[in-house]
């Protein structure tokens, strides 16, 4: 899926519109002077009040990207890529790995492209 590189300064929230944050997992390459996001990263989400009918807490603990760059690799881990702001190519999930809906990318780096 080509797209603009994700990297530790991107913003993006959980379906519910908590923050998600994505720590800097490699060091070796940049993008604005920050990390490149790969699919080794552990984007995490903490203080998501999302509750189901019961009420059981399902908040959003973790987002799970699904659609990687096809030919960036970084220090051999494919690099996540965005095409654009809004609905991200991946899932927020429980901790249970119920699929709670995509994340909302907000703001990403505009000048490095991947396929």
């Amino acid at each position: 899926m080509p797209g603009f590189l994700l990297h530790t300064g991107a913003v993006m929230n959980c379906t519910h519109g908590i923050p998600a944050q994505i720590p800097p997992v490699q060091p070796r390459v940049l993008v604005g002077g920050q990390p490149v996001a790969t699919m080794a990263s552990l984007i995490t989400v903490a203080g998501c009040p999302f509750t189901v009918p019961g009420p059981k807490p399902q908040p959003c603990l973790t987002v799970k990207w699904l659609m990687p760059a096809a030919r960036v690799l970084v220090m051999g881990q494919p690099a996540l890529v965005q095409p654009a702001p809004g609905p991200g190519q991946g899932l927020c999930l429980s901790p249970e790995q119920a699929p709670n809906g995509p994340p909302l990318v907000v703001f990403m780096q505009p000048r490095v492209f991947a396929t």
